[in-house]
Parts: structure tokens; C-alpha cells; sequence
């Protein structure tokens, strides 16, 4: 799979994800809410899942970005295992894969990226 291809795709799920929960629709409110997460870190999860989907389109950051929702989407995942919410568990994982894939795709561009500093 191509590095940019993988890019795009995820920006688009953490852009929409992420619009979601900023929209607050109703089903990002129930799920928080399911979960017993306050209102705040909805709006915080989207901000952190819109920027990370933003960087995933910029090249130069595109690896530290999938790096971060990689933690967002670690994140997801004990929330559907504790919850045992199966069906998206298996979507979230999917996700958690896909952004691994990327992060590890643009390795060298991360390392470069952490050497600067």
C-alpha cells in the first residue's frame, strides 16, 4: 500500500470522526456519555482527531501525526473492550492497524523530524 493513498484515507476517518464529536452529534453525546467520559473530552478527542487528521495531509508531519492517533486510537480501543462493544471494537482496531501501518511507513521521516530538535 502506497504511503499517501493510507494518508488520505485516514485523514478522512479522523476528519470525520473528529467533525462528529466538534458537531456533537447525538451519537458521539450518548457514547461519551455511555462511558461515563465528561462532555469536555468529546470536544477534546475531536480537536486532538481533527489536527491529527490535518498533519496526516501534511507531508512533512504526516508520520508524527498517525504517530499520535495511533495513541488516540489505543485510546478507542480499551474504551470498546471495557465496554465490550465488539462490532466497533473490530472498526477501531482496523483503524489502530491502518495508523501503526502509517506511523511505521514514515519512520524516517519521524526520526528526522525528532532529530531537528
Amino acid at each position: 500500500m502506497k504511503i499517501k493513498p493510507l494518508s488520505a484515507l485516514l485523514a478522512l476517518v479522523f476528519l470525520a470522526s473528529g467533525g462528529a464529536k466538534l458537531a456533537g452529534l447525538e451519537f458521539e453525546v450518548a457514547a461519551f456519555a455511555r462511558w461515563g467520559y465528561p462532555s469536555w473530552f468529546m470536544y477534546f478527542t475531536g480537536v486532538v482527531e481533527v489536527a491529527g487528521g490535518i498533519g496526516l495531509l501534511i507531508g512533512r508531519v504526516a508520520a508524527l501525526a498517525a504517530a499520535s492517533m495511533v495513541l488516540v486510537m489505543i485510546g478507542a480501543v480499551t474504551t470498546h473492550v471495557i465496554h465490550a462493544e465488539w462490532g466497533t471494537l473490530v472498526v477501531a482496531t482496523v483503524i489502530l492497524v491502518l495508523a501503526i501501518l502509517r506511523a511505521w511507513l514514515g519512520r524516517n521521516d519521524l526520526f528526522a523530524l525528532l532529530q531537528r530538535r
